[in-house]
């Protein structure tokens, strides 16, 4: 499961770094919960919440049905 999280995030990492972002993964939980910490200009973002669920949430749980949820950490 760690290789299709990892080339999920690989396809929506160019948007985030085109704002000066990116995003790194930190632990998958055996629950399915995905734990990224947001780095660069997404980790001081006031969208980075919305950025976090709506985007790269969304996009992870499309590609691998296993992920349950996605989560930042610092």
């Amino acid at each position: 499961m760690r290789e299709a999280v990892e080339a999920a995030l690989n396809k929506v990492r160019p948007m985030l770094q085109a704002d000066g972002g990116d995003v790194e993964l930190v632990e998958i939980t055996e629950d399915g919960v995905v734990k990224v910490r947001l780095q660069g200009a997404c980790g001081a973002c006031p969208m980075s919440q919305m950025t976090l669920k709506m985007g790269i949430e969304r996009y992870l749980k499309k590609e691998v049905p296993e992920v349950k949820a996605v989560e930042a950490v610092m």
